[in-house]
């Protein structure tokens, strides 16, 4: 006798079909043009350009993936000017400036439930499993999930989501329209509006403070705080340090990746992006629109220029020009990075061949 299974017989669905929208709104909702086609056409999804059939949308952006674009099958497609050619016949163009982006947009009028986390559970209002204490003010719509804490003076704001077991200590304060993920802590903290922060994040903890000595490391206390800005966004098991004897900032619209270490007293200026595994040491400063690539670093006391990119692995040991774009250990112009590599591997090869003769 066959056992029953504990798996189920259909794969859950976490997000609702797409209602069937037609070209001509998707056109409106990405800023784009219909170069040719039936604009009354319909599509009810949005998938892969090698998944693209009858009633479906794609997307082409990196010219990796050409060959897919001329054999999808897709009703229409986000495209640019410079590979607008290459949509087959059948398949309806929509013409935009940055494909991507406008992709962006259509997936959020899509599906709006992406957007920001969900609440674990379909509990609203405070659970009775939280604890929330009496001094703390909540704001019309506030869910505050099992397991959750909200200390003493907390003040959150209107359409706030506090997750699963998230502890909010004493006095913080979040804005309207926050996502605070499940087993997150926020403390000496005050956030702007709408910031997301996901599960197992940890905001406003010790920053890395000793006066070393040959008698013994003495703490010192650290008496700061962290001020997240609005339309922040901060990635599972990240840590942000409160300062030593000023504010830890990350300053509106910057998006933080999973598992990023930012020290206390750092400055980080709007609209950064900082990739995976990224290290931030104590006071160092990020202008904006900053950008570092995956497990790069940032010694402390450094500054980084305005528009400035950082290629992943690099290290940042003195400050950085704005605008420029940087890689290597330690961090240099590029250009001069790949020139420098590319020297390298010659004398390598150069050995190589003096050994084999």
């Amino acid at each position: 006798m066959t056992e029953p299974s504990n798996q189920p017989e259909v794969s859950p669905v976490f997000f609702p079909e797409a209602q069937k929208i037609t070209i001509k709104q998707i056109a409106e909702w990405a800023g784009a043009e219909i170069v040719r086609g039936d604009g009354d056409l319909t599509i009810s999804g949005v998938v892969p350009l090698d998944a693209g059939v009858a009633g479906t949308l794609v997307f082409i952006d990196n010219p990796k993936y050409l060959d897919q674009l001329t054999e999808t099958h897709a009703t229409a497609c986000l495209v640019s000017k410079k590979h607008l050619e290459k949509v087959p016949e059948g398949v309806i163009p929509l013409l935009a400036k940055e494909p991507y982006r406008s992709l962006s947009k259509v997936l959020a009028k899509l599906y709006p439930s992406a957007m920001r986390p969900l609440p674990a559970t379909s509990e609203r209002g405070v659970s009775a499993a939280a604890f929330v204490e009496d001094s703390a003010v909540l704001g019309e719509g506030v869910i505050v999930e099992a397991g959750a804490v909200i200390g003493a003076g907390v003040v959150i704001g209107a359409g706030s989501v506090v997750g699963p077991n998230a502890v909010i200590a004493s006095n913080c304060q979040l804005g309207e329209l926050c996502s605070i993920g499940a087993n997150s802590s926020v403390q000496h903290s005050v956030l702007g509006d709408r910031v997301i922060i996901h599960p197992n994040v940890s905001l406003g903890q010790d920053g890395f403070g000793f006066a070393m000595g040959a008698g013994g490391h003495i703490k010192v206390p650290q008496v700061g705080r962290v001020v997240i800005g609005n339309d922040v966004e901060i990635g599972a098991g990240s840590c942000v340090d409160r300062g030593a004897n000023r504010d830890t900032i990350v300053d509106d619209g910057t998006k933080i990746d999973n598992q990023v270490q930012i020290g206390h007293n750092a400055n980080i200026g709007k609209h950064c992006v900082i990739v995976s595994q990224v290290g931030i040491s104590g006071s160092a400063t990020l202008e904006d629109y900053v950008v570092m690539g995956g497990k790069s670093g940032v010694s402390g006391h450094v500054r980084v220029g305005m528009g400035a990119q950082i290629a992943g692995v690099s290290a940042v040991h003195e400050d950085l020009a704005p605008g420029g774009r940087y890689g290597g250990v330690p961090a240099r112009p590029i250009r001069e990075w790949f020139k420098e590599i590319t020297m390298i591997r010659r004398l390598a090869a150069q050995g190589s061949k003096k050994k084999e003769n």
